[in-house]
């Protein structure tokens, strides 16, 4: 009996390294794996979140979605841009009723596209106020329909920035089906300085507009519905 101890240990030893090794190649396989994956993000993440449908030839409207100053900014001049073209009749701004300081916002508004793109494209810019709690893309896109069917419009392309494009198409055609079915919507997205999709990683604002956007996309994926 004490001979076969040495026999039974070696026994022993070759099960367990057996057993050892396949945990070390699923091991290496997920760390590869984990490695691809974020090369793969950070090469071509960025244009996960963009989404852009070709700009119509013409269409009712276009409607510029609220977003941070230096984003609404930049917004508001490619709608200005396509109503100089000819391609909307009409552009859609939403707005708050009145400022922090409680001054009206509508005529602050009218006096400064009068001032920067002149009275004759300002008279064609419509506002849509929205109230304070009006604070997502869902919630403004089931506000900003009432507006739109005010107006009578059946086609309206919905300007936002890069980023935000590819949610706030699948947010506002999902809400259309339900609120407005007959509408025509197309999805603009126009640069914003805030995000650059081609190295996103590179600047802090970039990245951070990125992890946002993106948690916010996959939620609208797996819950908006």
């Amino acid at each position: 009996m004490p001979e076969s101890l040495p026999l039974n240990k070696s026994r022993t030893t070759t099960k367990g390294r057996r057993s050892f090794a396949p945990s070390v190649k699923w091991t290496i396989a997920l760390a590869a794996s984990v490695v691809v994956l974020i090369a793969c993000l950070m090469q071509w993440g960025g244009y996960l979140l963009e989404s852009s449908d070709p700009v119509p030839a013409h269409v009712d409207a276009a409607v510029v979605l609220e977003g941070s100053l230096v984003g609404e900014r930049v917004r508001l001049t490619e709608a200005m841009r396509l109503l100089r073209q000819g391609v909307p009749e009409r552009v859609l701004l939403t707005l708050p009723p009145a400022s922090y300081w409680g001054d009206p916002v509508p005529p602050m508004a009218r006096r400064f596209l009068t001032t920067n793109y002149g009275p004759d494209l300002a008279e064609r810019v419509d506002f849509c106020e929205v109230g304070p709690d009006v604070d997502s893309t869902l919630e403004e896109a089931q506000a900003v329909d009432r507006c739109i069917r005010d107006h009578h419009w059946k086609s309206v392309v919905v300007v936002t920035s890069n980023y935000h494009a590819r949610r706030a198409g699948i947010i506002w055609r999902r809400v259309m089906r339900k609120q407005n079915p007959g509408l025509q919507i197309r999805v603009h997205g126009v640069d914003d300085p805030e995000f650059q999709p081609q190295g996103w990683w590179r600047k802090r604002a970039w990245a951070k507009t990125w992890l946002l956007e993106f948690t916010k996309l996959v939620w609208t994926q797996t819950f908006g519905r």
